[in-house]
């Protein structure tokens, strides 16, 4: 059977009565199974000899040494028994703690294995943590080597719970390695046990828990690693089959270079153009003709890419309800991170299909993490895509109850086209009449389960088949567990790799604190010109704040400072706790140069497009992490002009 299925209970084995077993329950430990997938975290090889001498170097001490006296110290209860020993590399002291027993089964003169760790404490080399062994003779300790020793064996050290002992555990394990070991049957297939030259999983697991030696612990772990590499792949592979209806197709070859879809669609600039407009629907091509700027070669490759995975999406989602007969295998839905750095026109990209789907009678949610981006993605739809019929809807959970309710109506009956809102998007009283595409922006900021329940929203079950909406995630900060998804087959990926026609690439700047003043004029050069700034700090000036936090500039205090030191300029304040309205009202101020100065906390990491500000400052920059300033620095360097980033960091940061 295999490993997973010894459902037999621990307390069932020799030795592990109720009261153990409740220890082990404490692991997470309550079948035979369970028991031997709990390898060992470290070994202890006694398998060769390790002299006092070298106490320092290693962790632990394995030699034959010869007791040389007992010694006493403490009074009553606290009389504790001190074995002066040496091997003849160096002498020293076993601290006996509540073991006085040893006085009479260890006596002077006798041959003893001692195997413990050793330190220098009290002006002498010493050990508490120790185990000794009498051996049976008491002749020369040169007489002896490691070989011949009754304890040369490597010994599996586990982790534990209070009240359960290595001991104890060790002869859990064994007791179930002799029942059990040698009927586990092996989860990877033959011939690639045989190709890989693997252990068989029967053997891996005798080996990891009972090594003859060091080699056989590493080869059996060897193997459990690479069965378990092989089991994530499996699965991985088997949602890749759910969402694409065929495994990717992977060669040897392959590994370490971009995947045949990764290669662009077009030859040359001309086919490229051709290719791109074919395979546009009336919607987009709409789009395209009121665009006054031209698309990067990376834009149009992700939306050609996309296009023909909505399309197959598409086909599948009607042939579920009309002729469910025809599918093979799993209907096929989009699942697609979208990458490109801040700025790159990531956002236009996914509008361009939002238009596909619309064009095929769906619905799409785009999902944004913050309000301020919400607010920015409803304004930029409601502009690019109203005079094309688009009908979009802005759904936060700060709408008044009449607003929130009219949307809410319209989208269950399908009057809305376009839903761009935060978390309310997916609370449990949204219904969508056909959503058929989610869009998660800046997919790193939320949690695995948000992402699923926009998901839910629009799944569908009919004639015996389950098709989930099409997904694409934008980000320009992939959280790892996004890169492992595309890495391990799960998520394909579209990558916008260059900027826009004139942009020029941000000049980021170091300053050590103490030093702001040259910071400060870069920044006033920028402001004659008339441009605009942005000034980042980490806390926004709430008094209640710990000491430590007190050490940090604020927003709040800043506004009052950098009022004076640029008098001539409008200067304004935006956090957290700002109230929407007013947030709205000071961000649309700044995009109309009416405020020059935007003093602010990481609230505008996303969400606030100013083509005009040309300067941002992160003071304290050592405080905030690599994503976080990578966003930042992506407010400025929005158009042709350029731009400048200054990180101010503190005088002693490791």
């Amino acid at each position: 059977m295999k490993l997973a299925d010894i459902g037999t209970s621990v307390d069932a084995l020799t030795g592990i009565g109720p009261s153990t077993a409740k220890l082990f329950a404490r692991l997470n430990i309550f079948t035979v199974g369970q028991l031997l997938s709990a390898y060992p975290r470290d070994y202890e090889d006694r398998t060769k000899t390790v002299p006092i001498a070298d106490y320092a170097s290693e962790r632990k001490i394995h030699s034959v040494c010869t007791v040389l006296a007992h010694s006493w110290f403490g009074y009553g209860r606290m009389k504790t028994l001190k074995i002066a020993i040496t091997d003849g590399s160096a002498q020293a002291n076993l601290i006996a703690f509540n073991r006085n027993f040893l006085e009479k089964s260890i006596p002077v003169g006798s041959i003893v294995l001692v195997t413990g760790s050793f330190q220098v404490k009290y002006g002498e080399l010493q050990s508490t943590d120790f185990d000794v062994q009498r051996l049976s003779y008491d002749g020369n300790r040169e007489d002896f080597n490691a070989s011949a020793l009754p304890d040369s064996r490597v010994i599996p050290i586990y982790s534990l719970t209070e009240g359960l002992s290595q001991k104890t555990f060790q002869k859990a394990v064994a007791c179930a390695l002799k029942q059990y070991g040698k009927a586990i049957d092996n989860e990877i297939p033959a011939d690639i046990i045989r190709q890989r030259n693997l252990l068989s999983k029967s053997q891996a697991i005798i080996q990891i828990h009972a090594p003859q030696n060091v080699q056989q612990a590493h080869e059996a772990r060897r193997t459990l690693i690479y069965e378990e590499l092989y089991h994530f792949e499996y699965n991985m592979a088997k949602r890749a089959v759910a969402h694409r209806g065929v495994l990717p197709a992977v060669q040897e070859s392959q590994v370490g270079t971009e995947s045949p879809s990764a290669a662009p669609f077009f030859t040359t600039p001309d086919m490229q153009k051709e290719q791109f407009l074919q395979s546009l629907s009336p919607l987009q091509k709409q789009l395209l003709e009121r665009l006054s700027f031209a698309l990067t070669q990376d834009q149009m490759q992700a939306i050609y890419e996309m296009n023909m995975d909505i399309d197959k999406s598409e086909h599948d989602l009607n042939a579920i309800n009309n002729a469910p007969e025809t599918i093979q295998g799993t209907p096929f839905s989009m699942q697609r991170l979208l990458q490109g750095d801040v700025g790159s026109g990531k956002t236009l990209v996914c509008f361009f299909l939002c238009l596909r789907v619309i064009d095929y009678g769906g619905q799409c949610a785009l999902l944004a993490p913050t309000e301020l981006l919400a607010r920015q993605h409803a304004e930029n739809a409601a502009r690019l895509l109203e005079p094309l019929g688009v009908k979009p809807a802005f759904l936060t959970g700060n709408l008044t109850a009449a607003g929130r309710g009219r949307v809410l109506t319209a989208l269950k009956e399908g009057d809305i086209n376009i839903a761009v809102g935060t978390h309310a998007l997916f609370s449990t009283n949204v219904q969508y009449k056909n959503l058929h595409f989610a869009i998660i922006d800046e997919q790193h900021r939320f949690g695995v389960t948000q992402r699923e329940s926009i998901i839910a929203k629009g799944r569908i079950t009919h004639n015996g088949f389950s098709h989930a909406p099409d997904v694409l995630m934008m980000s320009a900060t992939p959280i790892p567990q996004t890169l492992a998804f595309t890495l391990f087959g799960d998520l394909d990926i579209s990558t916008i790799k260059t900027m826009p026609a004139g942009r020029k690439s941000v000049k980021t700047y170091l300053s050590v604190m103490g030093h702001e003043h040259n910071v400060y004029d870069a920044v006033r050069k920028e402001l004659v010109q008339g441009h605009q700034a942005y000034f980042v700090y980490p806390r926004i000036g709430d008094k209640k704040d710990s000491e430590e936090k007190e050490n940090l500039k604020s927003a709040e205090d800043m506004t009052t400072y950098l009022s004076s030191v640029y008098k001539e300029f409008t200067c304004a304040t935006i956090h957290s706790k700002t109230d929407e309205e007013q947030q709205h009202r000071i961000l649309e101020d700044f995009r109309n140069n009416k405020i020059q100065i935007l003093i602010a906390t990481t609230v505008v990491e996303v969400g606030v497009d100013v083509p005009n500000a040309t300067c941002i400052v992160i003071e304290h920059a050592d405080r905030f992490g690599l994503a976080e300033l990578h966003q930042l620095r992506g407010r400025v360097g929005r158009s042709s002009l350029q731009s400048f980033c200054f990180l101010i960091y503190c005088k002693n940061i490791t």
